[in-house]
C-alpha cells in the first residue's frame, strides 16, 4: 500500500475512535454545571468597576476568574464533535454562532452609538461577552484538525502558552483569547472520550462527599491565597492574565518565562475548574432547568449591567462589602430571570434565529427536538 494511503487510512481511524455521539437522556449534572458557571460569569461581569475600590471586589474577582471561563469552555467541548462536520454542523456555526454573533454586534455598536456617541461597527472587534461566540466558532473548526494529531490536549496547551510571545495576535476575531482558552475545550472533549465523568456520576456516596471536602479545601486555599496576596496581584494586574488575551509584552512581561506563568494559570485553571465540577450537584435541582437557557443569560445579562456599570454608581462608597454582596445576589437574580420561559420566547429570533431563507438546501436540515446549543445544552 502506498505510504500516502496508509496515511489516510490512519487518520481515519484516528477519527473514527474519537468520533463521540451525544447523549440521548438529557443528564441534570451538565444543566447544573451551566447555570453555575454562568452565574460566575454574570458575577464577574457585575463586581468588575467595584474591584478598582475595594480589595474585597477585587480577591473575589480573582476567584472567578481564575476558573469560571475555563470551566465553560470545558463545558462547551464536552458536547463538541471531533469528526469533519456535515452539512448540517457547518450550517449551524452560522446559524447558532456566526448569526446571533452579528446580530448581537449590531445592536451593541446601536446601544452604543445612542448613549456613548460612539459611531463604530467593526465585526472583527467583539463587544465585551460576544467574544466567546467566535471562540466557540474557532474551536468548531481547529478541533477535527487536533483530533488527527497525537496528543491534541498537549498541542492545544502549547498553542496557547506559545501564542502569548507573538504582539501582532490580538483580540481581532477573538483569535488570541480563542486560542488562550483552547486547552480547557479539548480538555473537554478529551473528558467525554475518556469517560471520567461518567465514572464520577456513578460513584458512591462516601467517595463523592469525600471528594467535595477535598474540593473545598482547593477553593478555601486558593481564596487564601488571593486574599492574602490581593495588593502584590493588584500591582501586578493579574486579572489581565485570568483574560487569556493579551500578548505578554501587552501584559508588560515581554520575559522568556512569562510562558510558563500561563502554563502554571493554565494549571491552576484545571485543579480549580475539576473542584468546582466535583462541587456541582449530581441530581435534579431546583436551578437544573435553568442551565438550559445559558445563552439567553449569557448574551442578555450585558444590557442588564450595562448601565450599572457605566453609571459610576458602583465605585467609591459603592464599593463596601454591602453594596458588593448585593451585587453577588443580584447576579443570581439576573441569571434566574434571564432563564425564565417569558424571556426564552420574546427573545428567541435574537439568540436562536432559523433563517432558512439564507441557507441553500435549508429544508435538507428539518428542526429537531435535540437540537442543542453551541454549549451544548438542548433547546427547548
Amino acid at each position: 500500500m502506498p505510504s500516502t494511503l496508509r496515511e489516510c487510512g490512519g487518520a481515519a481511524r484516528r477519527v473514527e475512535r474519537v468520533t463521540e455521539t451525544k447523549p440521548r437522556v438529557r443528564v441534570p449534572f451538565w444543566d447544573n454545571a451551566r447555570f453555575a458557571c454562568i452565574v460566575l460569569v454574570v458575577m464577574g461581569h457585575a463586581i468588575q468597576r467595584q474591584t478598582a475600590d475595594s480589595d474585597n471586589a477585587l480577591t473575589l474577582y480573582l476567584f472567578i476568574y481564575a476558573f469560571h471561563m475555563p470551566a465553560f469552555a470545558i463545558v462547551s467541548g464536552f458536547f463538541s464533535k471531533a469528526t469533519p462536520p456535515g452539512l448540517r454542523q457547518m450550517r449551524r456555526v452560522v446559524t447558532d454562532i456566526l448569526l446571533p454573533y452579528l446580530i448581537m454586534q449590531t445592536i451593541w455598536s446601536l446601544v452604543q452609538w445612542l448613549v456613548e456617541g460612539k459611531n463604530v461597527f467593526n465585526p472583527t472587534e467583539p463587544h465585551w461577552t460576544l467574544w466567546f461566540l467566535l471562540a466557540l466558532a474557532i474551536f468548531r473548526i481547529v478541533l477535527p484538525y487536533l483530533a488527527l494529531l497525537r496528543w491534541p490536549l498537549v498541542w492545544a496547551v502549547a498553542f496557547s502558552v506559545t501564542i502569548g510571545y507573538f504582539a501582532n495576535v490580538d483580540s481581532t476575531f477573538s483569535l488570541s483569547r480563542a486560542i488562550g482558552i483552547l486547552p480547557f475545550f479539548v480538555l473537554g472533549w478529551r473528558l467525554r472520550h475518556w469517560g471520567l465523568v461518567d465514572r464520577w456520576r456513578r460513584l458512591g456516596t462516601g467517595a463523592v462527599w469525600g471528594a467535595r471536602v477535598a474540593a473545598i479545601g482547593v477553593f478555601a486555599a486558593w481564596l487564601a491565597v488571593v486574599a492574602l496576596n490581593v495588593q502584590a496581584f493588584r500591582a501586578f494586574d493579574l486579572r489581565y492574565w485570568f483574560f487569556y488575551d493579551d500578548s505578554y509584552q501587552a501584559l508588560g512581561e515581554p520575559t522568556w518565562w512569562a510562558g510558563l506563568l500561563r502554563l502554571g494559570l493554565i494549571a491552576l485553571a484545571v485543579l480549580l475548574s475539576a473542584a468546582f465540577f466535583v462541587l456541582v450537584p449530581r441530581r435534579r435541582t431546583f436551578f437544573t432547568t435553568f442551565g438550559q437557557a445559558t445563552m439567553y443569560v449569557y448574551l442578555l445579562h450585558s444590557f442588564v449591567l450595562y448601565p450599572i456599570r457605566e453609571s459610576g454608581v458602583l465605585r467609591d462608597d459603592h464599593s463596601s462589602a454591602v453594596w458588593l454582596l448585593t451585587m453577588v445576589f443580584a447576579s443570581l437574580a439576573i441569571s434566574v430571570a434571564l432563564s425564565s420561559p417569558w424571556v426564552r420566547k420574546v427573545f428567541r429570533p435574537l439568540i436562536e434565529p432559523k433563517p432558512r431563507w439564507l441557507l441553500a438546501h435549508a429544508d435538507d436540515d428539518p428542526p429537531t427536538a435535540s437540537r442543542t446549543d453551541p454549549t451544548g445544552s438542548r433547546r427547548r
